[in-house]
């Protein structure tokens, strides 16, 4: 499900699109959609009801920006019982007169948060959007400042690399077995009640929780990577408290696993996403005056770095300030994965492959404070393992690992490996199963090659809604689309929905 990554120039490029934190260009992992926390102030009230809203604890917030905090169920099986804090944040319609409601932007991750979005992605939005509608932002349940959860790893286990995991280079996945192992145990002991409550349902009936607190009979959205899953189950369980719904880079809702597993499905996206953008870098990496020049073909391109990674999985090279602090294989495979988020990274690829080739690599970049990775990484695996039961058999993992190498040796059979699911406890719920039943009020926006949510899967997204959505495709490269890396035609597609209700009759193609 967002992937976790850092956040885009643009705005945040969440993925499930990135397991429980993102990882920076360096293969050090970094926060999805947090890049400093942002609180209600003291001074707001928890409230079940109407609510309160004051300053936003925080810098760089535009000082319309205010929040409050919303209570809800720890655990919807037992309403009565404990309550935690969800954080919001809005800033008002700036049209009073043309107000429509409330858009919440619902961030991509798992492990990521939208309460600073109202200032940052969400005044990039077109002003006929921006006057129809109070802006709002959530930090969903276990991010901080909403009520935080930590499994407290050691800092080598925060590697996303780790995380969202590699196998060995002959193929192996004992070490990857014995990884989720100790991850799983980790946050069983130090992860708290909480832990077991965190799922996308859980989810999707906290937004309920807002949406009824901040007073509005129906709610708008704009769900982007792992948040388009979010937003597709908000609009299963409580299809008529939807207004106009926007999925941004869109999840497999399905997967091939013969029943709903989204989490699973999104990993074995990254076989087709990746051999989608590379064609892409491979032809950018090859342009001639091209200052980051790879090679003089993109065969050529994909050649040298098939051998480059083969190479320093025999042969590492140190990489100081990288988590771990050596560019092997499976690093320069993570800095692959992380640079196609945006194809203003690609530079960031091509210079680790040049550096790998001339035997010396820069230090890597800084990495957030441990306090932040180890919050997204603990909602991250919960979101994830919650949602639906992993296989917890090696063998089925080696199966489909052997598969995988052989069919996309770019990936290396990550997409087929374990991760800390392996060895987490069976879910307690079912997931949510993606229908048709509903309004027909949704818009779906795709990129053509999107690293994390690939087309193929999207596609499946849009078939399980049926009658409820149509889909604009892009001819775009790049994770989240909507006024990211997408383009005008699509843009002005997703503006005329929101600001006007003006959606196509059917599916497009934007050229």
């Amino acid at each position: 499900m967002k992937q976790m990554r850092k956040q885009s120039k643009r705005h945040s490029k969440k993925q499930f699109t990135r397991t429980a934190a993102l990882a920076t260009a360096s293969a050090s992992v970094v926060v999805l959609g947090l890049v400093a926390p942002v609180a209600a102030s003291a001074a707001s009230t928890a409230s079940a009801g109407p609510l309160e809203w004051s300053e936003c604890e925080g810098s760089g917030l535009d000082p319309r920006q205010e929040c409050a905090t919303v209570l809800v169920p720890m655990d919807y099986a037992d309403p009565g019982g404990p309550k935690i804090g969800i954080a919001v944040s809005r800033i008002p319609g700036e049209k009073p007169g043309a107000r429509r409601g409330a858009l919440l932007l619902i961030p991509g991750g798992p492990g990521g948060s939208s309460l600073a979005d109202p200032s940052q992605k969400g005044q990039r939005l077109p002003q006929g959007v921006r006057d129809a509608y109070d802006l709002i932002g959530f930090a969903p349940r276990g991010n901080a400042p909403s009520a935080p959860v930590d499994c407290g790893l050691d800092h080598a286990d925060l590697a996303l690399s780790r995380l969202r995991p590699w196998p060995a280079a002959d193929g192996s996945v004992a070490e990857n077995m014995a990884t989720a192992r100790r991850t799983a145990d980790a946050c069983a002991r130090n992860g708290g009640e909480l832990l077991r409550h965190i799922s996308t349902a859980d989810n999707a009936r906290d937004i309920d929780r807002v949406r009824a607190a901040l007073g509005e009979r129906r709610i708008s959205a704009w769900g982007v990577s792992y948040g388009t899953y979010v937003g597709a189950v908000y609009s299963e369980l409580f299809p008529h408290r939807t207004d106009r719904i926007v999925l941004d880079s869109n999840l497999d809702p399905t997967g091939d696993f013969g029943r709903t597993q989204v989490s699973r499905a999104w990993l074995a996206g990254f076989e087709q996403g990746v051999e989608d953008v590379f064609a892409e870098f491979a032809k950018w990496a090859s342009e001639p005056g091209n200052p980051d020049r790879v090679a003089d073909t993109p065969a050529e391109v994909r050649s040298v770095f098939l051998g480059l990674a083969a190479r320093l999985d025999r042969t590492p090279l140190p990489w100081p300030g990288a988590n771990p602090e050596v560019l092997n294989g499976t690093t320069l495979r993570q800095t692959m994965l992380d640079s196609f988020y945006d194809p203003d990274d690609f530079p960031t690829l091509a210079r680790v492959i040049r550096a790998g080739l001339q035997g010396a690599v820069p230090p890597a970049p800084q990495t957030p404070p441990e306090s932040v990775l180890q919050n997204a990484v603990a909602v991250g695996a919960a979101t994830i393992c919650n949602d639906s039961a992993w296989p917890t058999s090696a063998a089925v993992y080696e199966k489909g690992v052997a598969e995988s190498r052989v069919k996309y040796p770019l990936t290396s059979g990550m997409p087929r490996n374990a991760m800390v699911c392996a060895a987490w406890p069976r879910p307690r719920q079912q997931p949510v199963r993606i229908t048709g039943r509903g309004p027909s009020n949704i818009l779906l926006v795709q990129n053509e090659r999107d690293v994390a949510t690939p087309l193929a899967g999207a596609r499946k997204l849009r078939a399980a809604l049926g009658d409820r959505a149509v889909m604009v495709t892009v001819n775009a490269t790049g994770h989240d689309s909507y006024s990211g890396n997408g383009n005008a035609c699509g843009d002005e597609t997703v503006s005329l929905f929101l600001s006007k209700g003006e959606r196509p009759s059917r599916d497009v193609y934007c050229e």
